[in-house]
């Protein structure tokens, strides 16, 4: 009878194995983001090659990653600039992430971003001098509620017809920017404006708690990440929701309802991009242009992959993608590269992100999940088992 295993080699095998399962989940997102920032460099190179009447300067790339570092990074007003740029990019792949686990490809976050800050600018400007709780619980209600019915849509639509969701998120997100166009343009705007633009919410605008722009905001983004993931892996809902994400007929099987679930789990992501919507509403801007926008929803697509759909590992990468938005500034400033660096990079990080596949064979990484995973049906799965 061979005696058992010594505890000090056991503890040695669970630490490589501990090193093994950080690096199959970190390495591919670390080197997507080695991978860009190389690209980016020789798009600056490239650039200053194109340029007439300017000296070459073969460090010109590392000037503009220091001062995009510098100008997320090299204050506390600048870290706090970083998490609110950071802040809807959270909720947004929170958004994106959460679909992915139901194997639902959202991209009408954008849509519900706005749809969402359209419903929170109505309620907080007609709250706008009622008592601070109220009008900022309400406000955000609203953005969350506004959210979640232009999730509901793509969802009910998949569900009844087999419309898919791409398609019809897609279509509803010009819908949602002509809508609210139209609004803000008419019963919204503000009589005898030169251009227009909505009320301020008042004391619906969320407080702020950091710094001088730091709001309440970033506070719930973490909360929100982490009640994500407990909902996910520690609730009989995410369970359903992974495992029709995972095999729906296989789900269907083991005695859930995949409809049932992808029109709750639409609704759920667009209530997420909603609250997006919301933050930076409420949080940064206090009213609304015809014009209002930016890049969030589709940005939070990019956030989502790089995660891997991972609920906590959403907070770095939106932090990763609101540094860049936040050191762009300084980068131009400094370098004399433009903003739109950091579309380039971004694209790039989407990019590799795509061809992850190939980069998981060069690493030799194996059984190693990607943001969106499907198995095959297993003729033995029964009621209570993961498929």
């Amino acid at each position: 009878m061979s005696a058992p295993p010594s505890p000090a080699p056991a503890q040695a095998r669970s630490r490589r194995s501990l090193g093994a399962r950080a690096w199959a989940v970190l390495a591919v997102p670390a080197l997507v983001v080695i991978l860009s920032l190389l690209l980016g460099a020789v798009v600056i190179l490239g650039s200053e090659l194109i340029v007439t009447g300017r000296k070459f300067d073969p460090w010109l790339w590392f000037t503009a990653y220091a001062a995009l570092v510098q100008g997320a990074y090299g204050s506390t007003d600048a870290v706090i600039q970083t998490l609110v740029y950071s802040t809807p990019l959270v909720f947004g792949g929170l958004a994106v992430a959460f679909g992915f686990k139901a194997g639902l490809f959202n991209i009408g976050a954008q849509g519900q971003f706005l749809v969402g800050a359209l419903g929170a600018v109505i309620v907080g400007v007609a709250l706008a001098d009622a008592p601070a709780p109220i009008a900022i619980v309400a406000a955000t209600i609203a953005g969350i509620v506004a959210g979640g019915i232009w999730g509901f849509v793509p969802g009910f639509l998949k569900a009844v017809s087999g419309a898919h969701e791409v398609v019809s998120t897609i279509m509803l997100n010009y819908v949602a920017v002509q809508l609210l166009a139209a609004l803000v343009s008419g019963p919204l705007k503000v009589p005898k404006s030169p251009s227009p633009v909505t009320y301020d919410v008042g004391n619906a605008a969320f407080p702020i708690v950091i710094g001088a722009t730091g709001h309440i905001g970033i506070i719930l983004a973490i909360v929100a990440a982490g009640f994500v993931w407990w909902l996910l892996f520690r609730t009989t809902w995410g369970f359903e929701i992974r495992s029709v994400g995972a095999n729906p007929d296989a789900a269907r099987y083991a005695g859930m309802r995949p409809k049932l679930l992808i029109v709750a789990t639409m609704t759920f992501s667009g209530a997420l991009a909603g609250l997006a919507g919301t933050s930076v509403l409420l949080g940064v801007s206090h009213s609304m242009t015809s014009s209002f926008g930016t890049t969030v929803g589709f940005d939070s697509i990019a956030v989502a992959l790089l995660a891997r759909s991972n609920p906590l590992g959403v907070l770095p990468a939106a932090v990763l993608f609101g540094s860049m938005r936040a050191g762009a500034g300084l980068m131009q400033i400094n370098a004399g590269i433009p903003v739109e660096l950091v579309d380039v990079l971004q694209a790039t990080i989407l990019l590799f992100l795509v061809a992850s596949p190939v980069l998981r064979r060069l690493l030799r990484l194996r059984n190693v999940e990607a943001g969106i995973t499907t198995a095959a049906p297993s003729p033995g799965l029964g009621a209570g088992t993961a498929p």
